[in-house]
């Protein structure tokens, strides 16, 4: 569901998906990732890194890490995932977009519930390699492409393409304007609430 979001995304700002980088986990080597980012065929790339709940330093965390210290490319930004739970994998964030699309200076969880913390902070498990990176703009989201369907690609991803934006704007890049954000989930409730506990 994520690389369908991720894609969509990309499509919608004239950039590029690299799909390949899609996988739970990460299968290519930030190596790999580096040489199909460096041969995409219209920018602004999209990449995907995912280490499967790996507990330590996992495939998903070293393949990020490679692309983060590769000189050829400039960061933008990064969308910092929320996972099932709390966890010691928690990165301090710039602020998050929450499961209505709002900007909000904390932390959310899967689900792109607001986590009500004193700092904004997010918790998931290919986080903590970006402790010490000099990235301009790190921004937490739930999981993409679904958060109760809140962010489904049926709807355009839309959550995704705000954080998207966000980065983008920060930047100075201009891209086309978003439809509304109340059409992204049509019969929902209003505190897009999942049904299924969280663990």
């Amino acid at each position: 569901m994520a690389r369908t979001a991720i894609e969509e995304v990309a499509k919608q700002i004239g950039g590029r998906a690299i799909s390949r980088s899609a996988g739970n986990p990460t299968l290519l080597t930030g190596r790999e990732i580096s040489e199909h980012i460096a041969h995409a065929q219209a920018e602004p790339i999209l990449v995907m890194f995912d280490d499967n709940g790996h507990s330590r330093l996992g495939p998903g965390e070293r393949a990020m890490r490679a692309v983060l210290n590769d000189r050829r490319f400039q960061v933008l930004g990064v969308l910092a995932v929320a996972a099932n739970a709390m966890s010691d994998e928690g990165i301090i964030v710039h602020f998050s977009i929450d499961c209505h699309g709002q900007k909000v200076y904390d932390g959310v969880d899967k689900f792109g519930h607001r986590l009500y913390l004193p700092y904004p902070m997010v918790f998931g498990d290919t986080l903590g390699v970006l402790r010490g990176q000099r990235i301009p703009l790190i921004i937490g989201i739930g999981d993409i492409g679904k958060m109760n369907g809140y962010d489904s690609p049926v709807y355009g991803s839309r959550i995704t393409r705000k954080a998207v934006n966000e980065i983008l704007v920060f930047h100075g890049i201009f891209i086309p304007p978003i439809p509304s954000l109340s059409e992204a989930h049509a019969g929902g409730d209003s505190a897009c609430t999942d049904p299924t506990p969280m663990l």
